[in-house]
């Protein structure tokens, strides 16, 4: 009853959502007519006018919503005919949840499985039901998971439980699409805070009708089975993030891309090498935390109703839920053809791709040293015998200062004679690590392996570890560094040849931290995004939204292309910042190589958050020392 009661009090604010917008422009037209009428024209003019632009701004908002046409589905279609077990497997469980099979089932490159519709007549009909299956899901879970994670999210539109749940689910996606298309105008400004208030209602909704599924999900898989694929869904997720970050993101950085069988043929094996760590991933308590506006209960909560839930006991489908799409290789190879922007990236397979991947991304951080070393010697390129040489003459402190690193020694032995433990980080010994690693593999005789458990190391052509730190202690020590030469000079290592290879730092890799629209640099109107490495200047009209300009930009290109294409000042060439005001910035950079650059921003200034002007004078202030970011080591 409560939950009805609730449903109905969603629906009324839907409702209200486009009356009060309707109701306050109908008031300021009456206002403007009694403003008229008691010779006040002045304020009636103006108060008509601001009238006529709500009403034009609602019908706008509300034509543009209902008449909206839905972009293109995602992924790759599974008719009936090419996976009949799983078209038989929906159909049964959207019978079992009381409400109609989806028109579509789609496979798609998420963690995820959804239900959604086309709805119609702001969100009050239904339309078009599709239902979609991540391809990682279809990788971990069993047929018996699946069951449950499918007869959930059918769940969401049953009229097993209250009529009116699937309108308010339809309702909450139409709010937020009308907010959406209106925001940045003072219809969507008026909009916005009633709407906040729908969502607060509508989440109580919310939370709801996600037990009342997890309810459906027990009655058709069974307890058990219904609370492992909750959490189970949880560890896939964070597997997955780990597979894409550490091992596709970088590779994509730096111009390469798994093939597309080789995209979810990499996840299967990282699945299967680390099944220990996400049987200990499971082990951990559910999350407990929650909001009053989440629409979801905590983990913990859901488990626990589940135990209030009748058992159904039903027998286990064991079976990996990628037999129920017979050809799921070749089915998910075009997902991820269809889902990835592999541009002109070169593709390879594993464990190439990870081989080379990290080569690249290595040498991108030894020339990070590198440079700092030709800085300080006066010379356009270095080499592993710059970096000794200045180690040689007692500067070894002053690289230390340049890569913005400390030069203490590595630590010594311990009194029982044994090596000291690695702590080297932060340090020269920590850089100068890097670049052994960098010369052993380009006088080949080491290269890169980027296995599934662990991280890359470095091995021989035989497969053996190679351990650069013994070297890497002694080139950092003035007194022991003809050791180092010598025995760089045995392993056929040519330190007069192996060095830098990027004669400039680019920006692949690092992270965007914040946006600032229309600031002057050197005079001359820039938007300015602010990224952990250095700025990316690109050049803005004098005219348009400065907010929506950098929301363009980084939904349209990851950061390192955006620094490619534009102009990218990187923290390591600014040898101090003289700051002259904080909010708006008033600033000159001083560049180690001569050059300044003038930042000069403006009052009220656009940008992508709140807090991007004081993380652009926070990254300004931090140049006023000598020493520019650490490289990446």
């Amino acid at each position: 009853m409560v939950t009805t009661l609730r449903a109905a009090l969603s629906l009324v604010m839907l409702a209200g959502f486009y009356v009060v917008a309707v109701g306050l422009a109908v008031l300021l037209g009456w206002l403007s007519v009694l403003a008229f009428t008691s010779d006040h024209a002045r304020g009636a003019g103006y108060l008509a006018l601001f009238a006529i632009v709500l009403v034009v701004g609602i019908v706008s908002a509300l034509w543009k919503v209902a008449r909206a046409k839905a972009a293109p589905p995602d992924g790759v279609e599974v008719p009936p005919q090419s996976a009949p077990e799983l078209w038989t497997v929906v159909r049964e469980l959207a019978a079992a949840a009381h409400t109609r099979a989806p028109d579509e089932i789609r496979l798609v490159a998420d963690v995820n499985a959804a239900v959604s519709e086309e709805a119609r007549l702001l969100g009050l009909v239904g339309g078009r039901r599709r239902m979609y299956l991540g391809v990682p899901l279809l990788q971990a879970l069993d047929v018996a998971m699946l069951r449950s994670v499918l007869s959930h999210e059918l769940g969401h539109y049953s009229r097993n439980h209250t009529r009116l749940g699937p309108l308010a689910y339809r309702g909450r996606a139409v709010v937020m699409a009308t907010v959406q298309a209106t925001s940045g105008s003072v219809v969507g400004w008026l909009l916005a805070g009633y709407a906040r208030l729908y969502l607060l209602v509508s989440a109580a909704v919310s939370r709801r009708q996600e037990l009342e599924a997890d309810e459906i999900s027990v009655a058709v898989a069974g307890r058990e089975v219904a609370q492992q694929s909750l959490r189970e869904v949880e560890v896939v997720s964070a597997a997955w993030q780990h597979y894409t970050g550490v091992y596709v993101a970088p590779a994509f950085e730096v111009g390469l891309a798994p093939t597309a069988p080789a995209f979810f043929g990499g996840f299967d094996a990282l699945l299967r090498a680390r099944a220990d760590e996400l049987a200990d991933l499971r082990r951990q308590a559910p999350d407990a935390t929650q909001s009053r506006w989440d629409s979801h209960p905590s983990h913990a909560a859901r488990i626990a109703a589940m135990d209030r839930v009748p058992d159904a006991h039903r027998a286990r489908d064991t079976r990996r839920a990628t037999l129920l799409v017979p050809g799921f290789p070749d089915a998910a190879a075009m997902v991820a053809e269809g889902s990835l922007r592999f541009e002109d990236r070169a593709r390879l397979d594993w464990p190439a791709l990870g081989e080379a991947a990290t080569t690249r991304n290595r040498q991108r951080t030894a020339d990070a040293v590198y440079r700092a070393a030709a800085r300080l010697a006066g010379l356009p390129r270095a080499t592993l015998a710059t970096v000794l040489g200045l180690v040689a003459q007692g500067r070894g402190p002053e690289l230390a200062l340049e890569l913005g690193l400390t030069a203490g020694p590595a630590q010594p032995a311990t009194p029982a004679g044994e090596p000291a433990p690695d702590d080297d980080a932060g340090t020269l010994v920590d850089a100068l690590q890097v670049v052994v690693c960098s010369a052993a593999v380009q006088a080949g005789i080491g290269r890169w392996e980027q296995p599934w458990v662990g991280g890359p190391r470095l091995v021989d052509l035989a497969g053996v570890p190679i351990d650069p730190r013994p070297l890497a202690v002694l080139a950092a020590d003035p007194r022991t560094v003809a050791d180092a030469r010598r025995h760089l000079a045995a392993l056929r290592v040519d330190v007069d040849r192996a060095g830098q290879a990027a004669a400039q730092a680019d920006a692949l890799g690092a992270s965007l931290l914040a946006g600032v629209a229309s600031v002057a640099v050197d005079g001359a109107r820039h938007d300015v995004l602010v990224l952990d490495e250095g700025l990316v200047l690109v050049p803005a009209p004098r005219r348009g939204s400065g907010r929506k300009r950098l929301v363009a930009l980084v939904e349209g290109a990851s950061v390192g292309e955006l620094a490619a294409r534009y102009r990218y000042l990187p923290f390591e060439e600014v040898a101090t910042a003289k700051v002259r005001g904080k909010v708006p910035l008033r600033a000159t950079l001083v560049l180690k190589r001569g050059g300044t650059v003038r930042l000069k921003g403006r009052y009220g200034a656009e940008k992508l958050a709140d807090n991007s002007e004081a993380v652009l004078a926070a990254a300004v202030l931090s140049l006023r020392r000598t020493a520019p970011s650490p490289a990446r080591v």
